[in-house]
């Protein structure tokens, strides 16, 4: 069976031997004791044992194996389901999803973990040594597990946040080239999945802080509220990344306007500029007999100066609005 750890905490100290999980039932146990069981990706036998054995709802079952559940937080007597989602970037820039059911009760705590890569086993630890903490019971396991699934966000976003960055100092100088667009609107497709897929912890974590809930002392919430908070941050800064993509791209589109108008004024004013000789040179090359100043002597000189002086104030023209 994929367990993890399966241990009896009393007084907030752990067992020294490993709890086992045979499918039977399991006595009362004095207060202030709860057993913590922790699965990875477990056969369907194997999660009907555990939920023989700590009397876990069917349904909830069935659900804890479903790795496409959004978070959610239900009531089955006086047990509670928990269902958080959990994130990862894979190779790239591809973002992992996967799921972390809890199965809570007033002396017990069940963590089924499906398509995660982030073990318990350093919260578990940490855990272990506040054991005064740990005396508070399962709630506070429970808390402890959500607030490690939310800020495993946290490395997610500063790796976006970087690379968003670079791009939107790129964007200032140039245009972006069409694989950094192709690549802006990867990542908000990914975030838009993101937001659809985590945004609901955030009902879960306000249920688990306003709601009279059984198995969560009230002494608890803030705790609770505590995780709240955190996920509330990581949706407003994955939300920030979001919109900076999008103005990305906007503003870039913008700045590269303004470069071709710039450049459209540009080749306006020298098209003006040279279509002045073009035209004098067009007039005087129609092979007439009779036109003005043909056998003058200072014809030449005179339509060259001409041409330089129309030229030349052309160009202080353009220069004093701007457009050279």
């Amino acid at each position: 069976m994929p367990i993890i750890a399966a241990r009896r905490y009393a007084g907030g100290k752990p067992s020294e031997n490993s709890l086992p999980v045979n499918g039977q039932s399991r006595t009362a146990l004095d207060k202030g004791s709860f057993d913590w069981i922790g699965l990875a990706d477990p056969t369907a036998e194997e999660m009907e044992l555990v939920r023989a054995q700590f009397g876990l709802h069917p349904l909830a079952v069935e659900d804890a194996l479903n790795p496409t559940q959004m978070p959610k937080i239900e009531v089955y007597g006086q047990q509670l389901f928990i269902v958080a989602r959990t994130a990862a970037v894979q190779e790239g820039e591809n973002i992992a999803f996967g799921q972390t059911a809890i199965f809570l009760g007033h002396d017990f705590i069940v963590t089924v973990r499906l398509g995660s890569t982030r073990a318990h086993s350093a919260l578990r630890e940490r855990l272990e040594i506040d054991a005064e903490r740990l005396a508070e019971g399962p709630d506070y396991v429970a808390h402890a597990v959500l607030d490690f699934i939310v800020d495993g966000f946290l490395p997610i976003l500063e790796k976006f946040e970087d690379s968003v960055q670079t791009m939107e100092e790129n964007a200032i100088d140039q245009f972006p080239e069409p694989s950094t667009i192709r690549r802006i609107f990867r990542l908000r497709r990914q975030f838009r999945r993101f937001m659809r897929i985590v945004g609901p912890m955030e009902e879960v974590c306000e249920r688990l802080t306003h709601t009279e809930l059984p198995v969560i002392d009230p002494s608890a919430r803030i705790w609770f509220r505590d995780v709240l908070d955190h996920v509330r941050r990581a949706l407003a800064r994955m939300n920030g990344l979001r919109d900076t993509l999008a103005s990305i791209v906007e503003t870039a589109s913008l700045l590269e306007q303004h470069r071709q108008g710039d450049m459209t004024r540009q080749l306006a004013s020298w098209a003006a500029i040279l279509a002045v000789p073009t035209a004098i040179a067009g007039i005087y090359g129609m092979n007439f007999d009779y036109m003005p100043e043909l056998h003058s002597r200072w014809g030449y000189p005179a339509v060259l100066v001409a041409i330089a002086a129309i030229c030349g104030g052309l160009w202080q023209r353009f220069r004093r609005i701007g457009w050279l």
